[in-house]
C-alpha cells in the first residue's frame, strides 16, 4: 500500500503509477542529477514536471514536500521498511539512492567516503559558484556596473575547474575508477557553462582531463536520455 493520496502534492501532480518512484523536477543541471541516476540504476519512476515558476516552485502543493521551493523532489513508496519516504535536496537524493541499491558509490567504506567527499564538493563548491556565475555573466546580475561580483565568481569558477582538471588526471572518473554519484552531480554543472556563455572566459578549451570527462559521460545512455527528463517544452524554458 504506497499512500500516495497522503502527499499533498499528489492533488496537482497527481500519479498516473503510484506503485513507482515519483519524481518532480526540471531539466538544469540539479534536476537531470535525479533521472539520470534513476536511468542508470534501472529503477522504475514517473517524471513530473516542476518549472521553476512561482505557481509551481512556490505553490502550497509542492512545498508540502519541498519548503526550500527548489527542484528537484521525490516520493519513493517503496521507502525504508516498506513506508513511502519523500525526500529533497538533489545531494540527499543521490545518496539515498546509491545506498538504496548499493550502486553508484563503489564497494567499499573508503570508496563510499571518497565519492561522498566529491558529491560534497559540488554541492558546496561546484553548483553554488557555477550558480552565481551564471547571475553575473547572464543573467540579471549582467546589469550590476560594480565589475567585482562577476569577477569573483569568474575567477571561483575557474579555481574550482583547476581542482576538477587536476583530479581527472589519469582516471576516468572523479572518485577514481568507477561511475558514481559524484560523477552525475559534477558533470552536469560543467555542460551547463556552455548553456552560460562561460566556456570561453573560463578557458574550458584548455582543461582537456575535463573535455575527455565530459564526452565520456555524455555518452552513457543514462545520461542522453535523463538529460531530458521531465521533457520541458519551449515555452516552459
Amino acid at each position: 500500500m504506497t499512500h500516495m493520496p497522503s502527499f499533498p502534492i499528489t492533488q496537482r501532480w497527481p500519479a498516473t503509477q503510484p506503485e513507482v518512484l515519483q519524481l518532480y523536477s526540471y531539466p538544469t543541471p540539479n534536476g537531470v542529477k535525479i533521472s539520470i541516476a534513476l536511468e542508470e540504476l534501472g529503477i522504475p519512476y514517473e517524471a513530473h514536471l516542476v518549472t521553476l515558476a512561482d505557481s509551481d516552485v512556490k505553490s502550497a502543493e509542492f512545498l508540502s514536500l519541498n519548503p526550500n521551493n527548489k527542484i528537484p523532489a521525490i516520493i519513493d513508496p517503496n521507502g525504508p521498511d516498506g513506508a513511502p519516504l519523500a525526500l529533497f535536496e538533489s545531494g540527499a537524493i543521490l545518496l539515498y539512492l546509491a545506498e538504496k541499491t548499493g550502486k553508484l558509490i563503489g564497494e567499499t567504506a573508503a570508496d563510499k567516503a571518497h565519492v561522498t567527499q566529491w558529491l560534497m564538493f559540488q554541492m558546496g563548491g561546484v553548483g553554488p559558484m557555477f550558480g552565481q556565475l551564471g547571475f553575473f555573466v547572464k543573467f540579471a546580475g549582467t546589469e550590476i556596473e560594480d565589475p567585482r561580483p562577476r569577477e569573483r565568481y569568474i575567477n571561483e569558477a575557474k579555481r574550482i575547474l583547476a581542482v576538477i582538471e587536476k583530479q581527472l588526471d589519469g582516471q576516468d572518473w572523479i572518485a577514481g575508477l568507477f561511475f558514481s554519484i559524484a560523477d552525475i552531480a559534477i558533470a552536469p554543472w560543467i555542460k551547463a557553462l556552455s548553456f552560460l556563455g562561460a566556456e570561453e572566459m573560463l578557458g574550458l578549451s584548455g582543461l582537456p582531463n575535463i573535455l575527455d570527462y565530459v564526452e565520456r559521460f555524455n555518452q552513457r545512455p543514462s545520461v542522453q536520455i535523463g538529460s531530458d527528463v521531465p521533457i520541458a517544452r519551449p515555452a516552459d524554458r
